[in-house]
């Protein structure tokens, strides 16, 4: 059990039932990219179009979730499980837009095996390694009320965006030299991005833990080390 409830009442059999379709949908989230790429590596056309066929199932996961959150929102729940409440909706977003992620990579994966393989693919892997390893420990300190673990999931995010940023000169530089390979570059960009874009939902979501359990908003409070230039140079 990964939060303390009072003897079970009605309202706290609903409050735990919020927290497990949560992580329920987590799983098919992880699950979607984890088909995704694994259709994109062996080039399976079945499981990516597996992967757009089961994408409604995260999209009623979040309908359910609104409902049960609005429907609990509606009992004028305590600070801290309001708190749960908006942060459950908040989760669930993230996690429905992994999915269509997902669907985005899948969809790459059908044209890009229409044609010969571009090279070999080690970088995305890695990066949906990363990306996934970031969800799953963002998740994990959710369940198990460890925001100090979330806040670790945070500065994972750049080494997911250095290895897109380093991809997409790779691949801009296979478009100047091998114009025949644009089209197979620019679908890999996508699938690049789409795992940035995991790594970010991923990175939202220990946000959202850190405030559940600080009641700290920490969005945007990082500095990037650009933004202390001066902006006319």
């Amino acid at each position: 059990v990964f939060w303390s409830l009072p003897p079970m009442t009605h309202y706290y059999e609903e409050m735990a039932k919020l927290k497990d379709s949560l992580l329920a949908m987590a799983s098919h989230a992880e699950t979607a990219v984890t088909r995704a790429m694994r259709s994109l590596v062996e080039r399976d056309d079945a499981t990516a179009r597996q992967v757009e066929k089961d994408d409604s199932v995260l999209d009623r996961f979040e309908v359910k979730m609104d409902d049960l959150a609005i429907h609990l929102l509606a009992k004028a729940p305590l600070a801290t499980d309001l708190r749960l409440i908006t942060v459950a909706m908040k989760i669930s977003q993230n996690l429905e837009r992994v999915g269509d992620e997902a669907v985005k990579i899948a969809r790459r994966v059908l044209d890009l095996n229409a044609e010969p393989q571009l090279k070999p693919y080690v970088d995305l892997p890695r990066m949906a390694t990363l990306s996934l390893e970031m969800l799953r420990e963002a998740l994990t300190a959710f369940a198990n009320r460890e925001p100090e673990r979330a806040r670790a999931v945070i500065p994972r995010d750049h080494e997911v965006d250095e290895i897109n940023r380093q991809l997409h000169r790779e691949l801009s530089s296979f478009m100047v030299e091998r114009p025949g390979t644009i089209t197979r570059c620019l679908h890999l960009m996508v699938v690049s991005k789409a795992l940035e874009r995991i790594a970010d939902h991923a990175t939202n979501i220990a946000e959202e833990v850190v405030f559940l359990y600080e009641a700290k908003d920490i969005r945007h409070t990082e500095v990037h080390p650009d933004e202390n230039e001066d902006p006319g140079r």
